[in-house]
């Protein structure tokens, strides 16, 4: 579990088959193998490490789901260690399982990304995504003509710019996008009641 709050700028170094090394320095302390370490909002499983590189497996689902197979060397990376029971939830509930990869359509401070519209019933103004790992709260949610995308704009600080990846791509860029998992379990939830609503709707009709 992550919080969206990105510890570390960290960079891309290398891939081998399925196994990809990245720069790390604050993610390694007090981290070990088979530790979770999230990277651009994509949660890994350290395998490997020495001093200041660690490495992990991306498995076919990661590269299908995610952009981290677009990764070239030298590129930044948000990283992330799980948040401990005791510590701060500066930004909400992460789990760092991607639901798709969105695309940038305009830099901050007035970030703005297209996701696929798909996930726009778990988007709300004010409510909480994660954008390449970075916890945003949306600003404003915009139903694009032809059904298939969404775009979200957010207000990004100065800081956050600086301190993650999204103040270092350019438009045009993919970025992983998790959404608020808490409006999906409400969803699957209120599904079969919203189902029985409507059955009993039209059984009165009829």
């Amino acid at each position: 579990m992550f919080t969206g709050i990105v510890e570390e700028l960290g960079t891309f170094l290398s891939r081998r088959g399925d196994r990809a090394r990245f720069s790390g320095d604050i993610v390694l302390q007090q981290s070990s193998l088979g530790d979770s370490i999230a990277v651009n909002g994509c949660c890994l499983t350290l395998v490997s490490q020495g001093l200041g590189w660690w490495e992990a497996d991306l498995s076919p689902e990661t590269l299908a789901r995610t952009c981290l197979g677009a990764l070239n060397a030298g590129d930044v990376v948000n990283l992330e260690r799980p948040v401990q029971p005791q510590g701060r939830l500066g930004g909400h509930l992460v789990l760092g399982h991607v639901d798709a990869v969105g695309t940038l359509r305009a830099v901050p401070p007035d970030l703005a990304v297209r996701i696929p519209a798909s996930l726009s019933r778990y988007c709300v103004e004010k409510g909480s995504i994660t954008i390449d790992g970075v916890s945003l709260t949306i600003v404003a949610v915009t139903e694009l003509a032809g059904g298939e995308q969404t775009e979200l704009t957010f207000a990004i600080i100065a800081h956050t710019a600086a301190v993650t990846t999204l103040g270092h791509k350019a438009v045009g860029a993919p970025l992983n996008v998790e959404v608020d998992m808490l409006a999906k379990h409400v969803e699957k939830l209120l599904a079969p009641h919203f189902a029985a609503a409507v059955n009993f709707s039209s059984d009165l009709s009829g």
